[in-house]
């Protein structure tokens, strides 16, 4: 069990974290949810003893074993794969370590044979034996063959890195495991892995994540921070969302009586309980939900976007058509041939682990980049608008928000821009800020904002939850499910994906590619697609959204 008792963090004037009481116990998955700066990270580098709080104190049981997903890529250059892995327990490997040193004397005395026996029972007793075999299987189920066990830890990609620095964390069944976005550069059946790694850990897990499908699959709590506190509540995402948006209507609604309030939210609770799965981490939520009172039940005081797009006018019945596409970049054909027919009411996801090909097509598409071969042709009646993946070259100008978003509007009454932007979560002076200083996150804000005012019907978007937190993701999620134009995006986020798209565009290596009037979940659990995909991807990586 893990406690943080009276924690308060500020930096300058801003403050993080004011006597913060939060209980992290054992069997439970916690994932940390907040606005994108409201401290999510910097609260579990507290847990762990690498940032040190202003006052309170963090309480571990005493002989439990902390694990966290490690965030430096170069830690560990000089140690070979499966010595990293291995190295998530300390203890273990110092006892390792110093066995292989003894054996490997010349001179072996007899202080080295008695100081070897004793390595040798703690080893057992710490399951030494079963240690390369265990990190072995983690391995590979995150997608690392055998073969690269040995090599060293500075010879491999980053993306490698990053599913090696989760072996590492989740290895030796550690007592609390922090994961700090460890979904970040996971192809889709590594997410799964870790995902059922998760729901079978029977410790204590606390995760900051932006994928939604993630925490709804593994998680038994939900940490709020908003407004330097932690505010608790039982459930995964979506019954943490789904509850405060009831709690927080009702009480707008004054005339409602309490007799009322009370049956609509039991109502809610059962029908929430009923549709959990059978996996062991959901059936913990539904004990859970079950023994929640009305009152357990708060609104949340954090805010979401608006996010609506409302075409001009209906597409008509021809939307794009796309002949034999060929691009080719610094000697690489990213595009080979590549032909699309696009319809009315189609809302296409491109996936597939080619992304440069993705981002390509939607260049082309735009008008942003000419292909070497191949043509492409809009219908009469489209009015196209794209969010490129890269917007720097979108707010390089010296100029307020408002200012910036007044280039994109037919009204440019200032009341009109502030009032939409304040719907953006740009409030008051905040419409008054410089551009060029923006986050990741408040650019994307504008861009969505500049993309509704444009009223296409048809948008073009890459990568749109780049940037975003939940609040926002969530927002732009509802708001696209009820888009009735044309729709052609690609995204990393499951849930996005699965409950936006009625079609799937797979780019496959060589060129190839998967082409199905398909939902996302669909599309994975098909077997002749999965056979196919199989084919097309021997001897390259996983698949990937």
């Amino acid at each position: 069990m893990i406690t943080a008792s009276n924690i308060s963090l500020a930096f300058g004037t801003q403050i993080l974290f004011k006597e913060v009481n939060i209980k992290f116990t054992p069997g439970n998955c916690y994932g940390v949810i907040g606005a994108n700066g409201a401290g999510k990270s910097t609260f579990l580098k507290i847990l762990s003893g690498e940032i040190e709080q202003d006052t309170g104190d963090v309480i571990i049981t005493p002989g439990e074993r902390l694990a966290v997903l490690k965030q430096d890529h170069f830690a560990f250059n000089d140690f070979t794969v499966l010595e990293t892995v291995i190295k998530g327990y300390e203890h273990l490997f110092d006892v390792m370590s110093e066995r292989d040193a003894i054996y490997a004397k010349e001179d072996f005395s007899e202080a080295d044979g008695m100081r070897a026996a004793e390595l040798e029972n703690e080893f057992a007793e710490l399951g030494g034996w079963e240690a390369e075999a265990e990190a072995g299987v983690m391995l590979n189920g995150l997608g690392i063959d055998d073969e690269m066990l040995n090599r060293k830890m500075r010879d491999i990609d980053d993306t490698i890195k990053v599913r090696v620095l989760l072996a590492q964390a989740l290895f030796g069944n550690p007592d609390i495991l922090l994961l700090d976005e460890p979904t970040n550069h996971l192809d889709l059946e590594s997410i799964h892995w870790l995902e059922s790694f998760l729901e079978d850990f029977k410790n204590t897990v606390i995760v900051v994540s932006h994928d939604r499908h993630f925490l709804n699959s593994v998680c038994t709590h939900i940490a709020d921070i908003d407004y330097g506190k932690i505010q608790l509540y039982v459930g995964n995402y979506d019954f943490w969302y789904l509850s405060s948006q009831l709690a927080s209507k009702q009480m707008k609604d004054e005339k409602r009586r309490r007799e009322d309030k009370i049956a609509e939210l039991k109502e809610f609770i059962q029908r929430f309980s009923s549709n959990l799965s059978k996996a062991r981490q959901a059936t913990s939520r539904k004990k859970l939900i079950d023994k929640l009172t009305i009152d357990d039940i708060k609104p949340s005081s954090r805010r979401f976007p608006y996010v609506a797009f409302k075409p001009e006018r209906e597409p008509g019945k021809n939307i794009l058509e796309v002949k034999n596409l060929t691009k080719t970049i610094d000697g690489e054909k990213i595009l080979d041939n590549f032909s699309l027919t696009v319809n009315n009411g189609d809302k296409i996801a491109f996936v597939g682990p080619m992304h440069a090909a993705k981002t390509l097509f939607f260049e082309i598409v735009s008008g942003k980049v000419e292909p070497d071969s191949g043509s492409y042709e809009w219908g009469v009646t489209t009015k196209m608008s794209y969010n490129p993946k890269d917007n720097i070259s979108y707010f390089t100008e010296h100029m307020s928000i408002s200012d910036w978003l007044r280039q994109y509007s037919t009204e440019n009454d200032d009341t009109f821009v502030r009032s939409f932007l304040g719907r953006m979560l740009f409030s008051g002076d905040e419409s008054l800020k410089d551009c060029t200083v923006l986050s990741g996150g408040e650019k994307v804000r504008c861009m969505l904002s500049k993309l509704m005012l444009e009223a296409g019907n048809v948008l073009v978007l890459d990568e749109p939850t780049s940037h975003l937190d939940l609040e926002a993701i969530t927002s732009l999620n509802n708001g696209l499910i009820d888009f009735t134009g044309v729709l052609l995006f690609n995204s990393h986020d499951h849930q996005f994906v699965d409950t936006i798209a009625n079609r799937i565009v797979e780019f496959a290596p060589d060129g190839k590619v998967i082409d199905r009037m398909i939902r996302l979940e669909e599309y994975l659990d098909n077997e002749d697609i999965r056979s196919l995909r199989d084919s097309y991807y021997h001897g390259h990586s996983g698949v990937q959204i």
